[in-house]
């Protein structure tokens, strides 16, 4: 069995498509076709039920799967150790969040302590997340909510108040606080299903008796500041991710303890180079030294 033999059993899992698999490893669909049906023939067993181009994997590709993921995370890891022993640091840190409301400041940190060291953020939802996680496509996560799992390390790093934003103009403008009952009537703007925050909140109002209105929902959190302002809607904010517009106003919520936890995430068997233990640090460091 050969190391690229596992390579590309791995793209067409993923995408279950001869054709698209060949394209994303800029190779013809004859020589890969060719190199899955020799590994089905190492196995002894097919690994793919087959219609077509299109393929689905069958019992004994979603056990091999799992063996063969774990092959390629390992030797990867190894690859970055040796790296790490010999001096060179490897280039990218790899970093995936669903909360990027404190990023640039930690980048910012991060970058006065390692100049030569590039880093590759992701924003996605949590689900995602946790693919890459379990793929070892990453090597720290910022998630809120934290993200729980076997082979999974979570470290909350801040417990952060989620706030009601409401335009100027507003009829709450002028309070400092506000039930949650005495939004059931409003509209608000916010991120998809899926973000950590959105969801929280919708189960939060579900329990005393309603669903928000939403008459945005959309995947850029930092937008929702300036759909506040243009008065489309409310909205409820992080604390961490306060916008110091003149024209917000931003109320706490009395009668529920609403916030979320922010967490650093990574896989538990990833090798932690020099350049992630610094980036760990910087995080714990930024919160411990601007708690919410």
């Amino acid at each position: 069995m050969e190391l690229l033999q596992l390579q590309y059993f791995l793209a067409v899992a993923r995408l279950e498509h001869m054709t698209e698999a060949a394209r994303s490893l800029h190779v013809t669909q004859s020589s890969l076709s060719k190199t899955i049906q020799r590994l089905e023939e190492d196995l002894g067993v097919p690994l793919f039920d087959r219609t077509g181009r299109r393929l689905r994997l069958n019992e004994f590709g979603i056990r091999f799967l799992r063996r063969a993921e774990r092959a390629l995370f390992e030797l990867k890891q190894g690859k970055q150790e040796m790296r790490d022993l010999s001096g060179l640091e490897h280039s990218t840190l790899e970093l995936a969040v669903t909360t990027a409301s404190t990023l640039p400041n930690i980048l910012r940190a991060f970058r006065k302590k390692m100049p030569d060291i590039q880093f590759h953020v992701q924003m996605l939802a949590t689900q995602e997340m946790v693919t890459l996680l379990h793929r070892g496509e990453v090597d720290f996560c910022l998630s809120s909510p934290p993200i729980k799992g076997e082979d999974i390390e979570c470290q909350i790093v801040c417990i952060d108040p989620i706030l009601v934003a409401v335009p100027k103009g507003h009829r709450l403008a002028e309070r400092t606080s506000v039930s949650l009952t005495e939004l059931r009537e409003e509209w608000f703007v916010g991120v998809k299903r899926g973000y950590g925050t959105r969801d929280l909140v919708d189960s939060v109002c579900n329990s005393v008796g309603f669903a928000p209105k939403y008459v945005y929902e959309g995947d850029e959190p930092a937008r929702l500041s300036a759909l506040v302002e243009a008065e489309i809607g409310i909205a409820f904010i992080p604390s961490t991710a306060r916008n110091s517009r003149e024209n917000i106003r931003y109320l706490q919520v009395e009668d529920h303890e609403l916030v979320r936890e922010i967490a650093l995430i990574w896989h538990r068997s990833r090798y932690i180079s020099r350049a992630a233990s610094e980036f760990r640090k910087v995080v714990v460091d930024y919160f411990g030294t601007n708690p919410e």
